[in-house]
């Protein structure tokens, strides 16, 4: 049940959608009880410098370790409104692509102050941590957090600079087939990372695919995001393929999901994971 859940955050984490314009900062007092909606958004509190105004957060967020000991208020889809009214917050962080807007309604409706926040490029990451440390009065300990990330997302773009191109294909889930194209921000770390997505091109940010497509596409990595607990490997299936470039080399890699989805700091820990996939299968066959 849980990788179910798991699944269906993920796949919201994926949806994406037009970022909400954000009130300009200073125009309230420093936010002092946080209430973050989605299990990044928590991440993003800690690593602004204000996790010790987080007082609520949703299912599923477990990083830092601390905020597993806050109370919850519901998940990423549903909302626990009286359990969010009683921590008397006075700063919600909503997640726009990933919290039903009708939620965000009711949240505002009760009177409570909500941000919307919505990742579309990498470096949104660095954006968000500055934009909660100027809520949170925390903005010395924000920037510096978000200088931190931006410089090192620009060390791991220049020494992926001049690799060799592959192709691969990102599979999210299976039964049906769940890609990202190259507008998403899973597909910039891939292109970062010298990866040419097989259906990259593709409209909109994700896209179902059916394995036709994916065996006429040829991939010669697949790299499967990988939801943990019990059962088998998201890469089983391919076992069945052998002729598929990357099943015939043995270039099939499961990542964390976690790194690979959550649009938060520990994002590059997931994109410096992809170009170490990427560089030792350019190793396995150098030319």
């Amino acid at each position: 049940m849980r990788a179910v859940v798991a699944a269906l955050v993920l796949l919201a984490a994926l949806a994406g959608c037009a970022r909400e314009p954000a009130p300009p900062p200073g125009t309230a007092a420093p936010a002092q009880r946080i209430i973050a909606l989605a299990p990044h958004l928590a991440e993003l509190v800690f690593a602004a410098g204000a996790g010790d105004r987080l007082v609520g957060v949703v299912a599923f967020s477990d990083f830092p370790p601390a905020v597993t000991a806050l109370p919850q208020v519901g998940d990423a889809f549903r909302v626990d409104y009286e359990a969010v009214t009683q921590l008397r917050p006075d700063l919600v962080l909503a997640w726009t692509s990933g919290n039903p807007p009708e939620t965000v309604a009711r949240l505002r409706a009760l009177g409570l102050r909500v941000v919307a926040l919505e990742p579309e490029r990498i470096d949104d990451v660095a954006v968000h941590v500055e934009r909660i440390g100027d809520l949170a009065g925390t903005a010395t300990m924000a920037t510096a957090a978000a200088d931190g990330f931006r410089a090192r997302l620009a060390a791991l773009t220049e020494a992926a600079r001049t690799a060799r191109a592959l192709r691969v294909f990102v599979q999210i889930t299976e039964r049906p087939y769940y890609t990202v194209t190259d507008r998403h921000f899973l597909g910039q770390a891939l292109r970062l990372c010298g990866g040419e997505n097989v259906f990259g091109t593709l409209p909109g940010l994700t896209a179902t695919v059916g394995l036709e497509s994916i065996l006429e596409a040829q991939p010669v990595v697949i790299i499967a995001s990988d939801m943990g607990g019990a059962g088998p490997s998201p890469l089983a299936a391919w076992a069945a393929w052998p002729d598929v470039p990357a099943v015939a080399s043995g270039n099939l890699y499961a990542l964390d999901a976690d790194l690979l989805s959550r649009p938060g700091p520990r994002i590059l820990d997931g994109v410096a994971a992809l170009c170490a996939v990427l560089e030792e299968v350019r190793r396995k066959a150098p030319h």
